[in-house]
């Protein structure tokens, strides 16, 4: 009478096998939001802006014209007029030094977006999980909802011959009145959360009705784990970049005190003569750069501690989830999915020939459900729990 309950992969298999075709589908789904996403899109043409402006700092500077005609008393005309053309540039060194300093400004700009971008992702997976675990939910209500339908016939014929109470008869009712009203609020949540990840996907509509979870990779000893985890974390490696960018902006400023040199011709008419010359000039920062390597230590200085920050940060979630991992990993192993289908089989078949009432039945098999939906769960659970872990992978 009982359909298969085909819910729960064991945690022994999902530590030893690498991605399903589940998988796969989730990998394509996960794609096209990094395409579509409207975040995305609008991170991506601000960091072009923003990388654009890293150049345009150590841009050339814009020669520079002047004419100036003269009048004189008793002159027709003009009687004399000066042009200059100048041309100023800082000192050579300054430009290769602010070329250095604006590719890692762009490569922390980069940093910053691979970050992003991860969240986003790490948002969509998640809602991915969220649509495996109700579809999975679904699947089992459905099978109880028939299962309550099944009963009700045989109760219904049984009622007719005098064989079964109106008591049985209204409790096979009501559970099946639970049961498809708890099936009406998993389609709805299911529906809202497709709905979101259609609009993560810039409002376009996603294909996505996988029943499988990814499968996960084996899990090393923790000082591997960690290492490993440690070189792929993206806000380390964007915090790592912001302090090198500060360090570059140092050796910028310390070359502010070197003079801005100026070269130019002039030329000079007064009537019918003329005389030409060369113009060659400096300028010198006394004022203009006061604190400016001040600011650029303490920007350093601030950027050194983000970095410790994120790099103790890190190493306490690491640690924190690889313990979460490995307790949840211990409780999925000890739950025995077929023992409770063979348990449910059992029942039927009891209550079927008699040998159990139906407010016995349903005592057991409530608890039996209660146990499946909570392992549904907490693989769920589980299953954020590793997306979260290896998001930088993403």
């Amino acid at each position: 009478m009982y359909r298969h309950i085909n819910i729960i992969i064991s945690a022994t298999v999902l530590a030893f096998i690498s991605y399903s075709a589940a998988a796969q589908d989730m990998e394509s789904v996960l794609e096209s939001v990094e395409r579509n996403n409207v975040q995305l899109q609008s991170l991506r043409a601000a960091n072009d802006a923003a990388k654009l402006e890293t150049k345009m700092q150590n841009n050339l500077g814009d020669p520079s014209i002047e004419y100036s005609p003269f009048w004189a008393k008793g002159t027709d005309g003009i009687s004399s007029s000066e042009l200059v053309v100048s041309y100023g540039f800082d000192f050579p060194t300054q430009y290769v030094s602010r070329s250095r300093a604006g590719k890692l400004q762009r490569s922390a700009i980069d940093g910053q977006y691979q970050v992003e971008r991860r969240n986003v992702l790490l948002q969509a997976k998640k809602l991915c999980l969220d649509i495996v675990f109700l579809s999975r939910k679904r699947e089992l209500l459905s099978d109880r909802l028939g299962n309550a339908d099944e009963l009700l016939s045989v109760f219904n014929r049984r009622f007719s011959e005098g064989d079964a109470s109106a008591i049985e008869l209204n409790k096979i009712r009501m559970e099946k009145m639970d049961v498809a009203a708890a099936l009406v609020q998993v389609e709805t949540d299911l529906q809202t959360a497709m709905e979101s990840l259609r609009a993560m996907n810039g409002g376009r509509p996603v294909q996505f009705d996988a029943m499988e979870y990814p499968r996960t990779m084996p899990v090393t000893d923790f000082e591997t784990f960690r290492d490993t985890l440690m070189a792929a974390e993206l806000e380390l490696k964007a915090s790592e970049a912001d302090v090198r960018a500060a360090e570059q902006e140092i050796r910028v400023n310390r070359q502010n005190w070197l003079p801005q040199l100026q070269v130019g011709y002039r030329r000079n008419t007064a009537l019918s003569e003329a005389s030409n010359g060369f113009i060659v000039g400096a300028s010198f920062p006394l004022f203009s750069n006061r604190y400016k390597s001040r600011i650029a230590n303490a920007r350093h200085t601030a950027s050194q501690y983000r970095f410790n920050q994120v790099q103790i940060e890190t190493e306490a979630r690491i640690r924190t989830e690889y313990d979460e991992m490995m307790r949840l990993q211990e409780a999925l192993g000890i739950y025995d999915v077929a023992l409770m289908e063979e348990t449910l089989e059992m029942l039927g078949k009891a209550v079927e020939a008699g040998q159990l009432s139906v407010i016995e039945y349903y005592t057991e098999a409530d608890s039996i459900y209660s146990k499946l939906l909570s392992l549904s769960e907490m693989e769920n659970t589980y299953q954020k729990l590793i997306a979260d872990i290896y998001r930088n992978s993403l």
